[in-house]
This record gives C-alpha cells, structure tokens and sequence, in this order.
C-alpha cells in the first residue's frame, strides 16, 4: 500500500456497534489516530477497529464514496461490511502488512 493513496474507510466499536465512516490520504496513519483516540468521535464513541475499507485512484473519487456511504441507511453500511468481512475482523494489521 503506497502511504499517501485515497482511502474511505469504516471503523466500529465493536460488531455492529457504533460506526464512523471516513475519508483519508493516508490510511495507516488515519487507524492510528482512531486507535490511539487522538480524534473526538474516536474517545467519545471507542471506534478503534477497522473493519472495512477502499481505496482510491484520486480524493476526489473518496470523497464522492464517502459522501455516497454516509448518506445510505446503517442496514447498508451493516451489508457493506460484512459482504468484505463477515466475522468483523480488526484489520488493522492487514493495512500493516500491505505498508511494507
């Protein structure tokens, strides 16, 4: 994963739980500050897993993702997840593992 590519991503609190849906340049350095609670909602909420994400060629299309992903139904966001990871795994090392 190049370090600085589009990305939108959803973290939760936990399955099903509280949901918070973002947009990033970087998106290794953006889980980092959810998990480390260096952003508001992140404290307030404990949204500290990444439980999906995609990438982008440009921010342009991100933000259009994003703004299309906030504006549907939770039951959509819901089935976006768990059509890419049913068992609501953390995937924050997946995004290490693809930053080397």
């Amino acid at each position: 994963m190049r370090e600085r590519q589009p990305a939108v991503y959803i973290m939760a609190s936990r399955r099903n739980g509280t949901l918070y849906t973002g947009v990033t340049s970087n998106l290794v350095q953006r889980v980092w500050q959810h998990r480390e609670e260096l952003g508001g909602f992140s404290t307030r909420y404990d949204c500290k897993m990444l439980v999906w994400f995609e990438m982008h060629a440009t921010m342009e299309t991100a933000i259009v993702r994003e703004k299309q992903i906030k504006a549907g139904s939770r039951a959509r966001k819901l089935a976006l997840i768990e059509a890419d990871n049913p068992l609501w795994r953390d995937l924050w090392s997946d995004i290490l593992d693809g930053s080397e």
